[in-house]
């Protein structure tokens, strides 16, 4: 088993981290990324395109598999590919060694990532989400045909908590466990009432024991960045005093490590979360003073 499975099917708290893929084209950026992630990582995701033009999630993906004892999780998003392209992306990383393939539909491109681009969303993520399973699980391609050899790959999905109606959003979720997510990375939570609510919901439905809920926390940067965030309802409420308290800080990025890290240690006491997950926003150095104050490892 690689790193991520082995936490995964041991029971104890599962420990990843996100890493952006550098706007340009240079290799020694990877190796610089993976000399500041921290070494307590059971896996590292590298996103595909969150938030503008970026160098390839599948090569940055490669690279990174040769210079952390990490599992990588390789990030593709529906947006781009049509499903031809996802599923030979997907043979590619199994063949390289990638531990697991997360599926997101990804934000619209009018969002900021290239608003004159087309979208394929030829499969949404829940339909991707079950296609990679039956790879795992049957060998079995989309013209049904047999692979061989068989993947050795974990599937992984995202949930929203702060979506409502609450009924609304646990249907989407069933569907992604249903169909096979092995786990399941939320946004980033920073309105612990809110996930609360949701997570004793997916408590009360028995689907916290059906896959690993690992939520996000987001050490944020400035003040901006926490007013900008405001914007988006997949991130709940930013309360106020938040922003506030990051304001008056001496040093608000180091507040924002403070926050996120407080919050990442009342997430991992909860009933029926399974690991937590930092969202670095192109920031990784942060994600190992996160891990450290929240007394995670």
């Amino acid at each position: 088993m690689n790193k991520l499975a082995e936490a995964l099917n041991s029971g104890r708290l599962v420990v990843t981290a996100a890493c952006l893929p550098p706007r340009g084209s240079d290799a020694e950026a990877i190796r610089t990324l993976a000399s500041v992630l921290p070494p307590e990582l059971d896996a590292v995701v590298v996103a595909d395109n969150p938030d503008r033009i970026r160098g390839s999630a599948f090569s940055s993906a490669i690279l990174l598999s040769k210079e952390t004892r990490a599992s990588v999780i390789l990030s593709m998003t529906t947006r781009d590919r049509n499903r031809i392209a996802l599923m030979s992306d997907a043979l590619g990383a199994a063949a390289l060694n990638i531990a697991a393939i997360l599926c997101v539909t990804g934000n619209h491109q009018s969002l900021g990532v290239c608003p004159q681009a087309s979208a394929a969303n030829d499969f949404d993520s829940v339909q991707f989400t079950q296609a990679m399973k039956k790879m795992v699980l049957y060998g079995s391609g989309l013209n049904g045909k047999e692979l061989e050899p068989k993947l050795n790959l974990q599937i992984g999905a995202t949930a929203h908590p702060y979506m409502r109606p609450m009924a609304l959003n646990l249907l989407r979720l069933k569907k992604k466990i249903v169909v096979g997510a092995d786990f399941l990375l939320t946004q980033a939570v920073f309105n612990l009432s809110g996930f609360s609510e949701w997570l004793d919901a997916v408590r009360a439905a028995g689907l916290d024991k059906r896959t690993a809920i690992i939520p996000s926390v987001l050490p944020l940067c400035s003040v901006e960045q926490a007013k900008e965030l405001q914007r988006y309802p997949i991130y709940g409420p930013i309360d106020d005093s938040i922003i506030d308290r990051m304001a008056k800080a001496a040093d608000p990025a180091g507040e924002g490590v403070a926050i996120a890290a407080e919050i990442a240690g009342i997430l991992k006491d909860m009933p029926g979360v399974r690991g937590i997950h930092v969202l670095c926003g192109g920031c990784e150095s942060l994600a190992g003073e996160v891990i450290k104050r929240a007394k995670i490892c």
